[in-house]
């Protein structure tokens, strides 16, 4: 049994995982609404939030999964990258259960555990394959030999895909999270209704933060009448352009690396165009594309672990390596 403990951003996160990958629990506290109101969210709120609801998370991942903490034979915790204030809140409760309980810790890489959503449940994807891990931090083109570890093909050299559509959606005066609010708008628009061109970098990179001013520029041409009418239209233009630019890429990487199959992952893999763009992708369940702790424990099921009192030396880090 695995405990798996995910702080990295504003989701509180705790599950439970069997060694074969079945999610016996999996508890998400988020943050959204407390955010909301600020339009992103605030690290230091982030924090103080998590050390309110880490203990009653990880005590109902357990009862939910039908078993006592003395049950738990690993911990496996984020220790980055992220918010560090947020990642210090989980990696001391997480030290604090493997030194209690004397068991091994086991440190996760948040991209890592990305990628490790694919291998949970009753089908786990079998690499090797080239993946997409797109989110509100980080859109990278990964091609994968072997559980456990990933080689980086490209990255974003500005905004992330999860980021640019947060800041689309503030252009668009929608709620956050803002990928979610165009998400919905957008399936009322017409994604041709507007061109808005995402940049061609050399190689496998990205570059979101063209079609941003793209968009920002059309909203203005159009101004405060023209919004309210061509809103939904604006919405699906611009995620047509995102998702694009995320699928011609994704293809690309495959062909460069000589790897058939592609997968998706990431809290923008839930979005709706982008998972019935790519229908041939093996995609993380929609349960499991943000944050989340079951991802946690599944990746710790193929990393080092730390025995007690080494795991006690255990950092977070912010940024990727």
């Amino acid at each position: 049994m695995i405990l798996g403990i995910e702080t990295s951003c504003d989701e509180t996160a705790a599950a439970v995982v069997a060694a074969d990958g079945e999610v016996l629990s999996s508890i998400v506290a988020s943050q959204a609404e407390l955010h909301r109101r600020y339009g992103g969210v605030v690290p230091e709120i982030a924090s103080r939030r998590h050390l309110e609801l880490i203990g009653p998370v990880i005590r109902e991942a357990v009862a939910d999964a039908g078993i006592d903490l003395k049950d738990v034979e690993r911990v496996g915790v984020t220790c980055g990258p992220g918010l560090i204030g947020a990642l210090l809140v989980g990696l001391s409760a997480a030290k604090a259960v493997a030194w209690a309980r004397g068991i091994p810790l086991v440190p996760v890489d948040h991209l890592q555990g990305h990628v490790a959503s694919l291998y949970l449940g009753p089908a786990p994807v079998e690499p090797p394959f080239v993946c997409l891990l797109a989110s509100g931090g980080h859109t990278l083109l990964l091609v994968v030999r072997s559980r456990g570890t990933f080689e980086r093909l490209g990255t974003t050299l500005d905004d992330a895909a999860g980021e640019a559509f947060d800041k689309g959606a503030r252009v668009l005066g929608l709620p956050y999270p803002g990928g979610a609010a165009i998400d919905a708008l957008a399936r009322h628009g017409d994604p041709s209704a507007f061109s808005f061109p995402v940049a061609r970098v050399q190689g496998l990179d990205f570059s979101f933060s063209g079609v941003k001013t793209s968009l920002l520029y059309a909203v203005r041409d159009l101004g405060e009448a023209g919004l309210e009418e061509r809103r939904a239209d604006l919405a699906a233009s611009y995620q047509h352009a995102i998702v694009r630019a995320l699928t011609q890429r994704l293809h690309e990487a495959a062909e460069h690396v000589g790897v058939a199959r592609v997968a998706i992952v990431g809290g923008v893999a839930a979005n709706s165009e982008l998972r019935s763009a790519v229908p041939d992708a093996a995609l993380a369940p929609l349960a499991f594309c943000t944050d989340n702790a079951a991802m946690i424990a599944s990746a710790a099921r193929y990393a080092d672990p730390l025995a007690p009192p080494d795991s006690l030396t255990l950092d977070a880090y912010a940024s990727a390596a």
